[in-house]
């Protein structure tokens, strides 16, 4: 089966459940020769109002074409069968199968049966019952079926109030249980839904190159037609002109008669005969928002496909996004990011990342010392360390980059800017903060920070450049503080200088190799005077 297929495509859905119906209604309309199990007669049920006289209300799984009213169908029969017990527990209806035309009530042709007389029905056949009485607690089951308990409760509710007046607890109590029922039970869904008959259904997304445009058609309340395609865009247009154009040429495409179409925002199109219609709530709306999220996927697996198979375009695609999002005259193509790293002002040390086309370039990562700071001050030390990093690339004709990541807040920016101010830089770099706690983007001069959506790939970088500043200046930090704690222990020993320290830590590459070393290796490496001091230090 692998070998014979030509492509794939994904319907989202809400729910395992919608999932069900969706795939019984394409595999019915489509016949799809590899999927048996629902290509016989069978399908899910139905619950059917008949049309009749006095109407019966039962399950079924044919739908015949006589002027009944189907809903459904349920992708589980339990469901189905709790609802009909529950519509059996409010309301008395008949399950006989009698022709029970007036002419024949009055005739006199029938007698009511055992359903009669154990109270759960109210005897039609005998015409102890009139139509309209049936008919209205026929038109308020219609409503439960739909989910429109409005009817139905108000009916219970004279009743639970009637059985209490009368001091009938345990009757008003059995009311009250069947209203709780009605309001936890709701058998809605969007996939297949009675009150949307024949409708178009469109939804979209778009970046800074294409549109991703997801259509439905819709007949007899249910999906028989799902498509999505990705339109690239040639200049700046909008998301209305995408829509309008491809509204137009999809219902070409499939033929689509609809005199109805539902769309996620006003356009400017009209079409003869046809209303276009933005829903605002009910399942209109939520069959406007599940079109949406269906065109979201699309578009993300499509990116998926981009960065494996043109890996050039995604990265174009990306920078286009960060250079609108964050509001800079060009693309961010050299990047650079900065983080200090100390423990209460001790071996402090300022990491310096560099990311080239959204990718580490780990060959121009730079480690800085503080000269001037004296004390745990981030404030000061980032002020020195952008001061000597733009001003040596300034002196050497390096390139300059296009945005400055600075890891911290207010404070942090502030600093850095002071020292771009000095180089004459400031203007002519964009330099921003972000901040840990609600990864909050900073720009300097304006109080007010960005907020970048979570999902963003913008959002995305800006954190891997920060955490890649933060590993790499905690790396060396840690590397740092263990040569001098290594060194310190090292130079107790009286009349072993640097070099010798230096020497012994080369060739033996820890403390803990050098106390256990043997005379024998020590000389080698200092020779016999200065070995025999640094055995007696460690083995007296």
């Amino acid at each position: 089966m692998v070998s014979k297929i030509h492509r794939l495509e994904t319907t989202v859905v809400n729910s395992e459940y919608d999932a069900l119906l969706l795939e019984n209604n394409l595999i019915k309309a489509h016949q799809p020769f590899y999927n048996v199990m629902l290509k016989d007669d069978k399908t899910y049920p139905w619950i059917c109002i008949k049309n009749e006289d006095f109407p019966r209300i039962f399950l079924t799984r044919t739908k015949i074409k006589d002027g009944s009213e189907y809903f459904g169908p349920y992708a589980k029969v339990k469901p189905a069968r709790v609802l009909l017990d529950t519509i059996k527990n409010l309301y008395k209806i008949r399950t006989c199968n009698l022709n029970l035309a007036p002419s024949k009530i009055a005739e006199g042709k029938y007698r009511v049966c055992l359903e009669y007389h154990i109270k759960n029905c109210n005897g039609p056949c005998e015409d102890l019952e009139s139509k309209e009485d049936y008919d209205e607690k026929v038109e308020a089951i219609r409503g439960i079926i739909k989910g429109d308990f409005r009817f139905a409760k108000k009916y219970l509710e004279e009743r639970m109030f009637r059985f209490a007046s009368n001091l009938e607890f345990e009757k008003a109590q059995m009311i009250k249980n069947n209203i709780e029922s009605l309001e936890n039970y709701q058998e809605k869904h969007t996939v297949v839904n009675p009150s949307i008959h024949d409708v178009d259904v469109f939804g979209m997304t778009s970046d800074e190159t294409a549109a991703y445009i997801n259509y439905f058609k819709i007949r007899n309340g249910s999906i028989v037609q799902s498509f999505t395609t990705e339109i690239k865009k040639v200049l700046e247009e909008t998301d209305e002109d995408m829509l309008e154009e491809a509204l137009v040429e999809i219902r070409q495409k499939f033929d689509s008669t609809s005199k109805e179409i539902l769309i996620p925002f006003h356009l400017g199109l009209e079409i003869p005969n046809v209303k276009l219609i933005v829903p605002k709530v009910g399942d209109k709306k939520r069959i406007v928002e599940l079109s949406e999220k269906n065109a979201k996927e699309y578009r993300l697996e499509k990116l998926k496909q981009v960065q494996i198979i043109d890996p050039e375009r995604h990265t174009n695609r990306i920078m286009a996004e960060m250079q609108k999002l964050l509001h800079m005259p060009v693309e961010p193509r050299h990047i650079e990011g900065f983080d200090n790293s100390n423990i209460q002002g001790t071996n402090p040390v300022s990491a310096c990342v560099v990311f080239k086309d959204g990718k580490p370039s780990k060959a121009d990562y730079r480690i800085f010392h503080p000269k001037t700071v004296v004390g745990p001050d981030d404030f000061k030390t980032m002020e020195e360390v952008i001061y000597r990093r733009y001003r040596r690339l300034l002196d050497e004709g390096d390139d300059l980059p296009q945005l400055i990541l600075i890891d911290g807040g207010k404070g942090q920016l502030s600093s850095a800017v002071k020292s771009l101010k000095l180089l004459g830089l400031y203007g002519k770099i964009t330099i921003v903060g972000i901040a840990k706690r609600l990864e909050e983007i900073y720009f300097p001069e304006d109080s007010i920070p960005l907020y970048i959506d979570k999902k963003a790939e913008t959002l995305k970088i800006l954190q891997r450049v920060r955490d890649e500043a933060h590993r790499f200046g905690v790396k060396h930090h840690r590397t740092r503080r263990t040569n001098s704690t290594i060194k310190s222990e090292l130079e107790q020993i009286p009349g072993v200088g640097p070099k010798s320290i230096e020497l012994l830590l080369s060739k033996l590459k820890s403390v803990k190799r050098i106390k256990e070393a043997d005379i024998v290796t020590l000389e080698e490496i200092l020779g016999k005077v200065k070995a025999k001091v640094v055995w007696t230090f460690f083995n007296s």
